[in-house]
């Protein structure tokens, strides 16, 4: 019942950006059928390709001061992973290892949860079908920055998510909501944010069985805290809120009903049908 308290709120965030996406597409369908309607066969009157966003050193740093302030929250979430690994048995190398290249925040240390000294190849697929799980909430945030990124080449943008992750995704996507452009936000607060959990991952190693024990600090509440923070900015009223609370009992009881992390895709996806339902009947 813990493991899913601490993981409800990633249900109830993945509902509220697929139905944010889902608005968003169709705002984009409507605009592709008026653009189509207004064709003329001159193109002096076709519309312009619209210019990338910039990438500039200014915006870069304002992402850095925006996260700032999530970063005791991240210092303490990655010394959590770190004496995680220790206790599992990770070397330091593969642990920093871990840290710099997958930069998997929560999904680390799910794989902490279920990490064995020996592995086959069922166990494998085994973790990458939880991680993928745990995970898929981000399907749905890259899609919400594919207007931002669309003008850059594949190969740049492979940098750019990279750097990917829910805090940095929140403070882009406000700041882009606000009339904002520069896609060094989005960057700059990434490259910090992986900055810092790198180094404190290695100090979270260091430490060892102090913090062996996450619940013992009430480590396990940082992640449940921040996805509760993030889904503030999502809120659209009290109408909104029907398929989150959706969300959130289909996530709990099918926590119940079957083991491991399904319950986040199966309650995120009945509010986002609920919430589709209700914008139809709108």
């Amino acid at each position: 019942m813990a493991r899913t308290l601490e993981m409800l709120p990633h249900a109830v965030a993945f509902c509220a950006q697929f139905m944010q996406l889902r608005r968003w597409c169709a705002l984009t369908r409507a605009r592709a059928f008026r653009f189509w309607n207004a064709m003329s066969p001159d193109p002096n009157t076709l519309p312009t390709t619209e210019k990338r966003a910039p990438v500039t050193g200014a915006g870069m740093l304002l992402g850095v001061r925006k996260v700032s302030v999530l970063m005791p929250g991240v210092i303490v979430f990655a010394v959590a992973f770190g004496a995680a690994a220790s206790a599992k048995g990770l070397s330091f190398l593969e642990t920093m290892l871990m840290s710099a290249l997958v930069y998997g925040g929560v999904s680390q240390l799910v794989a902490m949860e279920i990490w064995r000294p020996e592995w086959s190849w069922g166990a494998i697929a085994g973790l990458a079908v939880v991680t993928a799980t745990v995970n898929a909430r981000m399907v749905l945030q890259g899609a919400a920055l594919q207007p931002w990124l669309a003008q850059y080449p594949k190969t740049l943008n492979a940098f750019h998510l990279f750097f990917f992750t829910d805090a940095n995704w929140l403070i882009g996507t406000r700041y882009q909501a606000e009339g904002g452009r520069d896609l060094g936000v989005l960057v700059g607060a990434g490259i910090a944010l992986w900055a810092v959990w790198v180094i404190a991952t290695g100090g979270g190693y260091m430490l060892g069985a102090l913090v062996s024990d996450p619940r013992r600090y009430g480590i396990d509440l940082v992640m449940p805290i921040f996805f509760a923070a993030m889904i503030v900015p999502l809120w659209r009223g009290r109408r909104g809120a029907v398929p989150w609370v959706v969300a959130g009992l289909v996530a709990l009881v099918t926590a119940k009903l079957v083991d491991g992390y399904a319950f986040i895709i199966v309650g995120s996806l009945a509010g986002a049908v609920t919430g589709a339902f209700r914008d139809d009947a709108a």
